[in-house]
């Protein structure tokens, strides 16, 4: 699971920003969540050796009443889940009474800490790092988050204070099956769905939003084939449920995705898609994982709500036409075997291994057909393209004034190798590489094989003549 790191810090110090920077993104994760009156960020941040959750939280006040006393309360529930607490300062305020009562709060939750002097940049930086440096903090960081100086430093700093993955406790592929996350708002039938695959009442259902807390990992064998299924907390934007231990289902939901290799996100047809839906679609395809889209309690409806329904959902998911939408009933069984076999294809997609010399028939094809539009009179060259991993397919494309395609002839591109390649349920990367050839040294190489051979053959000759 990913390890979880809160920004935490007086109001207007620049801890969005920093998450921000972080996260390489402003259209991050945002979660209303339970009991909350300001929206939480949520996102994951991919700079370092492996991946984190980013929260950011509201700001302190040093007030406990009215609306401050709420932001306290969902600030103090961050320090609990997080690994590691990153205290964001303003270099411009200096060392104020209310830094030194947070970061004594900090302290008391026994987390390790990290100093972050933002806004730097126009001040006299030694100056303002030792009045700093009255903290006793050993890892203080001078930072500009807005032009994400100091970013890169704060991953390397916060690397060793995040757990590890214990590798000899993990199960393999093999004994696992393919890892399948179930993802969705609360009430879409989540539990439903998995209790329905098992054949039995593994897991609590129940009318009440947020039965499901915790991620939950059941495993599966189904026609020959298993599967590990990761139920998750359901994501809402606006909820009512005032229990702490719900708070953090967006985190929960993220690391699952993050676990899993192939997402299943559920959609309660009467409900139709909404734009938490979306968003944890794009959050699934920032991440690179498979995706499924299953639309349940599809047998309620009517002809005309069928359609409807349908329209609607190819209007909405033109960003993502590639995943597989499949229309079932958990409660009744309906369409499970059409949903479990989208899954399989979907994690055939992602993990296909592509070569080389089919990659570039294919752009050559691909080229020929349409080529992409003149740049100051010059249309860029696409010469060869080999595969530059897996999960999801990565193809990388060699040639000159790459840098001038645009995204249409990208997409194009991205369409023309998804159907060769059969490429369903999977996002599909491309990366342009310009100038450079990876076989340019090869002429010297041949060249001077070429001439040992050639002295080889000289001295033979010279000997047959003695």
């Amino acid at each position: 699971m990913l390890p979880v790191i809160a920004l935490v810090g007086r109001p207007n110090v620049g801890k969005s920003t920093l998450f921000n920077a972080l996260t390489r993104s402003r259209d991050a994760l945002v979660a209303d969540m339970p009991g909350v009156t300001r929206d939480r960020h949520y996102g994951v941040c991919h700079l370092g050796a492996r991946p984190f959750v980013v929260v950011d939280t509201g700001g302190l006040s040093g007030s406990d009443e009215g609306i401050e006393g709420l932001t306290a309360q969902q600030v103090r529930l961050a320090i609990a889940e997080a690994n590691l607490l990153v205290f964001v300062v303003d270099a411009r305020d200096g060392v104020l009474p209310l830094d030194a009562a947070i970061l004594g709060e900090l302290r008391r939750s026994g987390k390790p800490i990290v100093v972050v002097v933002n806004k730097t940049d126009g001040t006299d930086e030694p100056t303002v790092m030792a009045e700093f440096a009255s903290f006793g903090v050993a890892e203080t960081i001078p930072a500009s988050a807005a032009h994400s100086r100091g970013v890169d430093v704060l991953v390397a700093r916060a690397m060793p204070h995040l757990p590890e993955e214990d590798e000899d406790d993990a199960p393999s592929e093999e004994e696992q099956g393919i890892r399948v996350a179930i993802v969705g708002r609360p009430n879409a039938g989540k539990s439903t769905l998995i209790n329905r695959l098992l054949g039995e009442d593994r897991l609590i259902v129940s009318d009440l939003a947020g039965t499901t807390r915790d991620p939950i990992r059941v495993s599966l064998e189904r026609d020959g084939r298993r599967y590990t299924l990761i139920d998750t907390a359901g994501v809402r934007r606006k909820a009512r449920v005032e229990e702490a231990v719900e708070k953090f289902s967006v985190i929960k939901t993220l690391q699952s995705i993050s676990a899993a290799q192939v997402t299943v996100i559920m959609i309660d047809a009467r409900e139709n898609l909404a734009d938490q839906d979306l968003t944890l679609i794009g959050h699934v395809i920032e991440e690179g994982k498979a995706l499924v889209v299953a639309v349940n309690k599809w047998d309620g409806m009517d002809s005309y709500q069928r359609e409807q329904t349908q329209k609607a959902l190819e209007r909405r998911l033109q960003f993502a036409d590639w995943a597989k939408t499949v229309f079932i009933s958990a409660l009744h069984g309906s369409g499970l075997r059409e949903l479990m076999k989208a899954v399989i294809r979907a994690h055939a997609a992602a993990t296909k291994e592509l070569g080389s010399s089919e990659l570039t028939r294919t752009l050559e094809r691909a080229y020929e057909a349409y080529q992409p539009p003149l740049v100051r009179g010059h249309a860029p060259k696409l010469r060869f393209a080999h595969p530059g991993g897996s999960n999801p397919p990565t193809i990388v494309i060699h040639g000159s004034r790459t840098k001038h395609i645009a995204p249409a002839y990208r997409r194009y591109l991205e369409g023309f190798f998804r159907k060769r390649f059969r490429l369903e349920g999977t996002p599909v990367r491309i990366e342009f590489r310009d100038g450079d050839n990876p076989f340019a040294g090869r002429r010297n190489v041949l060249t001077e094989s070429q001439q040992r051979h050639r002295q080889r053959m000289i001295r033979n000759a010279k000997r047959r003549e003695k």
